[in-house]
């Protein structure tokens, strides 16, 4: 199979200039439907330049930026296939179930959006012992946070999961210090709590 697109932006992340870097920003956070519109409707979402976008297009390895979506309709049609046909094909495991198939290509999928750099700086800022790191989650996604929390504790201190009422969580951001880290889980649409748990303040050290 070849690379997708994703991927590629994974690869090339690191060397797009701020422009390309927000273009690709955009298009991982609602892949791959954003690059199947016009270069004016990508530029406009992206707040950018069309000449932007095909610059990142480019950089990708097209063409063109009718190549470019041809590749995005290949991967769309290849994701449309029923996690029943992905399962039972030549190279799946018979005893593995369609629910099963598809959440672990769906794990595949996130991790093919994420460059080593990105990995290597989520890992550092989780690792750093100077400071603590706090985790919650949403309606349906803090089990998830728990979860995150409970394993983080066995390797390392400072780990907190912020349970109980949403009204309590800004209270905790006051004992926030610079080397402090919040993990926020959360999946569209998202939570109003969430969002406003996660704006930094307007002035002094945000925590990260």
């Amino acid at each position: 199979m070849s690379t997708s697109i994703a991927e590629l932006i994974a690869d090339r992340m690191d060397q797009m200039p701020a422009g390309e870097r927000r273009a690709a920003q955009i298009l991982i956070a609602n892949y791959p439907l954003t690059g199947l519109r016009t270069v004016a409707e990508f530029s406009a979402q992206a707040g950018v330049s069309s000449p932007t976008i095909l610059r990142f297009v480019a950089r990708l390895g097209f063409q063109n930026y009718a190549d470019f979506q041809a590749r995005l309709q290949d991967e769309l049609a290849a994701q449309l296939q029923s996690p029943l046909s992905r399962a039972t094909g030549p190279n799946s495991d018979r005893h593995t179930t369609p629910f099963v198939a598809a959440a672990i290509e769906n794990v595949r999928e996130t991790f093919r959006h994420l460059s080593k750099r990105q990995m290597d700086d989520i890992v550092g800022v989780l690792s750093n012992r100077r400071g603590k790191v706090y985790l919650v989650g949403g309606r349906f996604t803090d089990p998830v946070a728990a979860y995150m929390a409970a394993h983080l504790a066995i390797v390392r201190p400072g780990v907190q999961h912020l349970a109980g009422q949403e009204s309590n969580w800004r209270d905790r951001l006051i004992d926030l210090g610079r080397n402090d880290v919040v993990v926020i889980f959360d999946i569209r649409r998202y939570q109003e709590s969430l969002l406003r748990f996660a704006e930094p303040p307007p002035t002094g050290a945000a925590p990260r």
